[in-house]
């Protein structure tokens, strides 16, 4: 009886690379391949409001414009490390929060696998440390708040309840999804900012 041959493990990216889910390597992770798919990676699984879906690359530049507001004198690699924080689903999409709670630890594993190999190859630590960590978290929670009241369909109270109310952020801040290539752009444009500067 002939053996069943394992399960391809690998996604080949627009680049050519191909990035293996269960061993990453950093070699084989490319700034143009994240800011694509990211540009096209839906928030909130598409239900949002507009002509376009807000992409995660979106909201990566969103989150990281928060982190500014809140210690507006963060060095540039750590801002970078919070525009990167979402990066792993450029591969693994933008699964919402309750079914990982279904699929529980072995996800968990994958994204920090991929996402400790994105550290390493923009020389960031492979783990953030923790005073960012939680600035990072802060920033990604107030984002969450306004766009679930801005583009999800939230009430304010339901928001609260789950995300926290932010403090400190602008209650204007300008959410109207882009199109991918713009999204792409954009996110692109600021990682070459970050991680040259």
């Amino acid at each position: 009886m002939a053996r069943e041959a394992a399960p391809r493990a690998w996604q080949r990216m627009l680049s050519g690379r191909r990035l293996d889910l269960l061993d990453p390597s950093p070699l084989d992770v490319e700034i143009d391949d994240i800011a694509h798919g990211l540009a096209r990676v839906p928030r909130w699984n598409g239900q949002t409001r507009g002509a376009h879906i807000f992409s995660v690359a979106q909201h990566s530049l969103v989150v990281e414009d928060i982190a500014h507001v809140l210690k507006p004198d963060l060095a540039d690699r750590w801002r970078l490390a919070i525009l990167l924080h979402d990066a792993p689903e450029y591969v693994v999409a933008d699964l919402i929060s309750p079914f990982k709670a279904i699929l529980g630890g072995q996800y968990k594993a994958v994204e920090n696998r991929l996402m400790t190999a994105i550290h390493i190859r923009f020389g960031l630590p492979p783990e953030l440390p923790e005073v960012h960590r939680k600035l990072m978290k802060r920033a990604d929670q107030a984002a969450a708040y306004m766009e679930a009241t801005q583009l999800a369909g939230f009430e304010h109270a339901e928001a609260q309840k789950f995300f926290g109310r932010p403090a400190g952020i602008p209650a204007d801040l300008d959410l109207t999804p882009w199109p991918a290539d713009k999204a792409e752009k954009r996110f692109l444009a600021r990682f070459k900012k970050l991680h040259e500067g």
